[in-house]
């Protein structure tokens, strides 16, 4: 009962101040102005991220949960706000922003000691160890995941729904495991993702989001992603086994290892704007953004079913390890020539899945 309490609390606060911050940030300058590669016609309000997050951070130390580990993540998860906001409303460099990555980033893996030593048996040869390079492979993983996150908060919905879904999944995990301290964390986290998606999802009374989550919010979502990710699958027992929590991720992890490998490719800087991410292929192959936004969707809640199944049924770890890698490779391949992941889409647009009459704006 205590985890709906906090679910419902986290969700009324979230979703009454988001109208009275997005009308301080109407008045401070702080939002996302149309024009160049963003398709919104107005200025929407970038305040989602500065209502959630620290919600959750107050909810958090209200609730007595945290632990010595776990103020290290609040204190990461608020540096990023800080300069997520600051970019949000002056345009911070990108090395600015990525040396700041890594110092979140090393302040819950080092100072947090979200790190595992194995990452189970992943090839059916026993358990794959990864010793001295467990730190380096976290400050990794979790840099990779701020990013990846980040860079797919480009459709009204799309992020909060990424969040709320693989969240939900991991919260399922620890139920299963009878993990009742991050549970009611991750429970208060979704509350506040529900209350930022009245707002931001499009629905028949609301043709466009009224509010983004912004870069401050996209950011310290992604760094949450990466501690319960990282937290729930390390130690001996753990919550979830690795390659779970991998397809519970999986859109996000192979849509920037596509686009890296594509940009270096040609010749670009891995982290270059562009408009050639998943959800890209989807609008320009004619889906509305409300049904770009639910395929996402779908897809996300499929590779988290995968990753959950496999530990409720108990399949042996490289049963999911071969596919989840097959799909990177593919994924890696089509991202290599968007022409064919537009062409895919487009065909499955003509079988029926665009619904006639639908809004093709961005």
């Amino acid at each position: 009962m205590d985890f709906l309490v906090y679910f419902l609390i986290a969700f009324a606060l979230s979703a009454a101040l988001i109208p009275l911050f997005a009308a301080v940030a109407r008045k401070i300058g702080l939002l996302d102005q149309p024009g160049g590669r963003k398709k919104h016609g107005v200025a929407v309000p970038l305040v989602g991220g500065l209502v959630i997050f620290p919600l959750f951070i107050a909810m958090a130390l209200w609730s007595g949960i945290p632990s010595q580990n776990e103020y290290y993540f609040l204190a990461a998860m608020a540096l990023l706000l800080v300069i997520g906001a600051l970019d949000d409303r002056f345009q911070i460099a990108a090395k600015v922003k990525f040396v700041v990555q890594i110092t979140a980033a090393a302040l819950i893996c080092i100072g947090g000691h979200a790190y595992f030593f194995s990452l189970g048996d992943l090839f059916g040869f026993g358990p794959f160890g990864l010793n001295l390079m467990a730190i380096p492979f976290a400050l990794t993983a979790a840099v990779l995941l701020v990013n990846a996150v980040n860079l797919m908060d480009g459709l009204d919905g799309l992020s909060g729904g990424l969040g709320l879904i693989s969240l939900g999944w991991l919260a399922l995990a620890c139920v299963l495991a009878s993990s009742f301290a991050p549970l009611l964390l991750l429970m208060i986290l979704c509350g506040g993702l529900c209350g930022f998606l009245v707002y931001n999802l499009r629905a028949p009374w609301r043709k466009k989001a009224s509010v983004f989550m912004g870069d401050s919010g996209s950011l310290a979502l992604g760094l949450s992603l990466a501690w319960f990710s990282i937290t729930l699958a390390k130690g001996d027992d753990p919550v979830i086994a690795p390659i779970a929590v991998a397809w519970i991720l999986a859109l996000p992890i192979w849509d920037i290892c596509g686009q890296f490998a594509r940009r270096v490719s040609r010749g670009r800087h891995p982290f270059a704007p562009d408009l050639h991410h998943f959800h890209h292929h989807l609008i320009a192959a004619g889906f509305s953004v409300g049904k770009a936004t639910m395929i996402l969707w779908s897809f996300f809640f499929v590779s988290g079913l995968i990753g959950i199944g496999g530990i409720v049924l108990d399949v042996p770890e490289f049963w999911l390890t071969y596919p989840w890698i097959a799909g990177l490779f593919i994924h890696i391949y089509l991202s290599l020539r968007p022409h064919r992941f537009r062409r895919a889409f487009l065909w499955l647009r003509q079988s029926g899945m665009q619904p006639k009459g639908t809004d093709h704006n961005e």
